[in-house]
């Protein structure tokens, strides 16, 4: 069955309030991680106009890339390393104005300039995951951003690694 999202015109914030719900309702009606991971990935960056959007998976100790949408991406990232490692090492989002000056950065394309990753976590504080979004202008994240990109990892981890209740 095709599935269509209604998302036109408005501002950032406009754009993220009309994905969320939409968003939300296409994940709730799947529960792989990958599928929804997906379709994640290709709504944000055709609905924002990203550069380059994806998720990288928590696996044996390393970030293990996961579905995206842009140029191809570095396949494996140590924790502490680079901004997603950063992030993850961290348990917070960060938001990096020019990726060049974030010591440690990954280039894993030179066109990437300005960088929003977003850790998932479960109700432990484990993070599972990470939302990574690259621009190729500088200074292209915000608060906005980071307060819708985070109530959708979160809606992620709610489908998928919340602890069912006994």
């Amino acid at each position: 069955m095709a599935k269509e999202l209604s998302i036109s015109g408005g501002t950032k914030q406009d754009r993220y309030e009309a994905l969320i719900p939409q968003l939300s309702a296409l994940m709730r009606g799947e529960n792989n991680l990958i599928a929804n991971l997906a379709n994640c990935s290709a709504a944000l960056k055709s609905t924002m106009d990203f550069f380059w959007v994806g998720f990288y998976l928590v696996e044996n100790e390393e970030l293990v890339l996961g579905p995206f949408q842009g140029t191809v991406a570095c396949t494996r990232i140590a924790k502490g390393k680079g901004v997603c490692g950063f992030a993850w090492e961290n348990s917070k989002t960060i938001i990096v104005d020019d990726v060049n000056s974030f010591p440690g950065h990954i280039a894993c394309s030179s066109s990437s300039k300005s960088e929003i990753v977003v850790p998932g976590m479960d109700e432990n504080g484990e993070v599972k995951l990470v939302l990574d979004v690259d621009e190729d202008d500088y200074s292209r994240f915000d608060q906005t951003d980071q307060i819708y990109l985070e109530k959708i990892v979160a809606v992620i981890v709610d489908l998928h690694f919340k602890i069912p209740q006994v």
